[in-house]
């Protein structure tokens, strides 16, 4: 098996981030047994969230490799973006644009998230039925939300449910439920404008018009 250059360089350099990030490995893992993992993870993620360029991106890639339930070594994280459950999943190619916040979410092959993007942990983060309690005192339930392989979800968008394979979320739009394979969805709350699957045929019938009139 053969090794491009490149490719030996990126695992050179996402060895010495690993390295760079022992200390906040060890903190995490001191502060995980006082406050727990979730608790400690926050305090971690803002720490290097402020870390600029492709400096950061590589030393946010070891932490989170190591802390998350998985962080693919070709995630790319930007800067700003703050992680709040261990129990996160980023697969192979993801793409995390600056400033996003992300809670209990398993972001599948070559997700786009553009900037700003929150994608809490469900739509029942906090409990509201009870009058009598604060709503901070109320019983709450996380639930994971799966953003389908190959997604890209637009800036500034709120995703608090899945989102299907190749679906494009428009910037600004609120998931609140789920979005099915190869559509288009925006709005608040985000409804199918259109199938991506429709589009792909209606770009292909020109060319084979042409064709067949050649």
């Amino acid at each position: 098996m053969r090794f491009r250059p490149s490719a030996i360089a990126k695992r050179i350099a996402f060895w010495a981030a690993t390295l760079v990030v022992c200390p906040a490995l060890l903190s995490f893992h001191l502060r995980r047994m006082v406050f727990g993992r979730d608790r400690a993870l926050e305090g971690s993620s803002q720490m290097l969230s402020i870390i600029p360029g492709v400096m950061g991106q590589y030393l946010r890639r070891a932490f989170f490799a190591r802390t998350l339930a998985r962080c693919h070594s070709s995630v790319t994280i930007e800067f700003g973006v703050l992680f709040s459950k261990t129990g996160a999943r980023l697969d192979e190619h993801v793409y995390v644009g600056p400033r996003c916040h992300l809670g209990l979410v398993h972001l599948e092959r070559d997700v786009l998230l553009g900037p700003g993007v929150h994608v809490p942990s469900g739509r029942s983060t906090h409990g509201t039925v009870d009058l009598t309690r604060p709503i901070r005192e109320q019983d709450v339930c996380y639930s994971i939300v799966r953003i389908g392989a190959g997604s890209w979800i637009g800036s500034a968008a709120i995703v608090m449910a899945d989102v299907g394979c190749e679906t494009v979320v428009g910037a600004g739009s609120v998931v609140v439920h789920a979005l099915p394979d190869r559509v288009v969805a925006a709005g608040n709350p985000s409804n199918v404008i259109r199938s991506r699957v429709r589009e792909q045929i209606q770009e292909r019938v020109p060319c084979d018009v042409h064709r067949r009139g050649a």
